[in-house]
């Protein structure tokens, strides 16, 4: 367990709003500057840039120009499992170390796919919001949803949480199956190797790929008019992976089924046409968001810091 290690005499940068568990371990260890996301690198104060170590949201990531800013930059301690706002290749360029959350977030990202899923096929949410406003009191009867058991899930990206939502449909699925860039060691599914085809047999597309400039809108209107008009989409994953304006279009032309979304093109922004849609479940980026899942994060994150202190090899490394 990371946790008893301090190094009083080391300066950190705390980049934009983090976990309070986090906060309050970080404070306990190091020497915690807080720097807002939305700070210009250029006018960081003094302080700050002395700063050895960057801790932040994946949402948040690192750019160029905030290493640039600070010269004694040696480690980037993302908490989260993406890296896409991460520029990787500057860091690695300058021989920053880069350490992400893997697999300690995996059940509750999948719980939630599954959770979409369902959401989104049974009206869920659509129907929650019906009784709450007095329809069903009033006599408005509510539509009928459709089904998930029996229903073929395409699974783009089978990585550690693809195979999790997996095991976890396993026993409802039609089928299951998946398209990564190349066929993932030891599969149980059949792999699909070009995306269209994917898209045509699925009746469910869950996005649960990494992100990253390779994955930018791989998902685009050809994909979704593929998946077709009965075809639902979940995306736990990142927004970037999904051609978000194509998207919008497609469920307001009900050229798909339906969509449950954790994550956005442009977070916290969501696009103003999803709101009004009753066949959209949307949540505000939840993958991780539960107490035991935020806690095993913040101590993976405090256990890379304090192994990149010791001069020790790091847990989870990127870069």
């Amino acid at each position: 367990m990371a946790g008893m290690t301090g190094h009083p005499s080391i300066p950190i940068v705390a980049y934009g709003a983090l976990y309070p568990y986090l906060d309050e371990a970080l404070a306990r260890r190091f020497v915690v500057h807080a720097v807002a996301a939305d700070a210009d690198p250029d006018a960081l104060p003094p302080e700050a840039r002395e700063a050895r170590a960057l801790v932040s949201f994946g949402s948040v990531g690192a750019s160029a120009a905030i290493m640039e800013a600070l010269p004694k930059l040696e480690m980037i301690g993302l908490f989260s499992v993406g890296y896409d706002k991460v520029d990787v290749d500057h860091a690695r360029a300058k021989g920053i170390r880069v350490t992400n959350t893997p697999d300690v977030l995996t059940d509750d990202v999948a719980d939630l796919a599954v959770g979409l899923l369902y959401a989104t096929v049974r009206n869920i949410a659509a129907n929650d919001r019906m009784v709450r406003a007095g329809d069903w009191a009033r006599g408005v009867k509510p539509a009928l949803s459709g089904r998930v058991t029996g229903r073929r899930i395409g699974i783009l990206g089978l990585g550690r949480i693809g195979r999790a939502i997996a095991r976890r449909l396993e026993p409802v699925a039609g089928e299951i199956f998946y398209h990564n860039r190349r066929p993932a060691a030891d599969a149980a599914n059949r792999h699909v190797a070009d995306p269209l085809d994917f898209a045509r047999e699925s009746d469910v597309i869950i996005v649960a790929t990494s992100g990253g400039p390779e994955a930018r809108g791989l998902v685009d209107a050809a994909m979704l008019d593929a998946l077709g008009p009965e075809g639902v989409i979940v995306n736990i994953s990142r927004g970037s992976v999904i051609d978000e304006d194509a998207l919008v279009a497609a469920l307001a032309e009900k050229r798909i089924a339906g969509a449950g979304l954790d994550v956005f093109a442009n977070e916290p922004h969501v696009p103003e046409a999803l709101l009004g849609m009753d066949h959209v479940v949307l949540q505000p980026h939840q993958g991780s968001a539960t107490v035991e899942t935020r806690r095993a994060m913040a101590d993976l994150v405090l256990a890379n810091l304090d192994a990149w202190a010791a001069g020790e090899p790091l847990l989870t490394p990127v870069v």
